[in-house]
């Protein structure tokens, strides 16, 4: 039995539209970097700081523009604000009604995340914990939040560990922790093609598919 489901949240269980890939290109190239769309694909689901960081180089102002990133961010969740994905929410309360514990990961900070999910209604009632980067040493692929997430559920056993994520580093994250199913899921911007490239188990349409995919591996 899988006793614990450890899931993203931007673009795998809450779209956001994009919004922080494009509130996080604006605010580098307002510091002066010129990024090609490449570039931020490759920090998709890493932590935002170090994200910064790299695609600013060794400016040394990665505070500032990672302020200036959160202004942006705020403005376009105003503008566009996020919503469940479809199907998400009956999925998260049919894997829980099943015994199976359910964590989100976030290469968002605390601040950040917590806005996020109080604008969908999603609380304890809804998840058993939140992990986000600022709660490990490292985020993605780093395994550490995979792991804090099944100390927050009180699961000892990584084989009875699912994780699933729409960018290579949730892939990447979920195999470096040695999750029984490492599930790529096809609601973000990254697509079969590329998260085919990434170490996984399976590829689903969407986090939706979750508890029927589980139904079907017990069968």
């Amino acid at each position: 039995m899988i006793e614990l489901a450890v899931l993203d949240i931007a673009g795998t269980t809450i779209e956001e539209h994009g919004s922080v890939y494009v509130a996080l290109e604006q605010a580098v190239r307002a510091a002066g970097a010129t990024p090609a769309r490449t570039d931020i694909e490759a920090w998709m689901g890493a932590d935002k700081h170090e994200a910064i960081t790299a695609l600013l180089g060794s400016s040394g102002r990665t505070d500032e523009v990672y302020a200036d990133f959160r202004a942006r961010l705020d403005r376009l969740y105003a503008e566009n604000p996020p919503v469940p994905l479809p199907g998400v929410p009956e999925a998260l309360a049919a894997l829980r009604a099943s015994g199976t514990k359910v964590v989100l990961t976030t290469g968002f900070d605390r601040d950040v995340t917590d806005a996020l999910l109080a604008s969908v209604g999603w609380d304890k009632d809804v998840l058993d914990a939140v992990v986000c980067v600022d709660d490990v040493p490292a985020g993605r692929p780093a395994p550490y939040m995979i792991f804090r997430a099944m100390e927050a559920a009180g699961v000892r056993d990584v084989r009875r560990v699912l994780t699933a994520g729409d960018t290579a580093r949730d892939l990447e994250a979920g195999t470096n922790a040695g999750a029984r199913f490492v599930i790529g899921v096809l609601t973000g911007s990254q697509d079969a093609a590329v998260l085919g490239t990434a170490p996984h188990t399976h590829l689903l349409a969407g986090v939706a598919d979750i508890p029927g995919f589980l139904t079907a591996q017990a069968a």
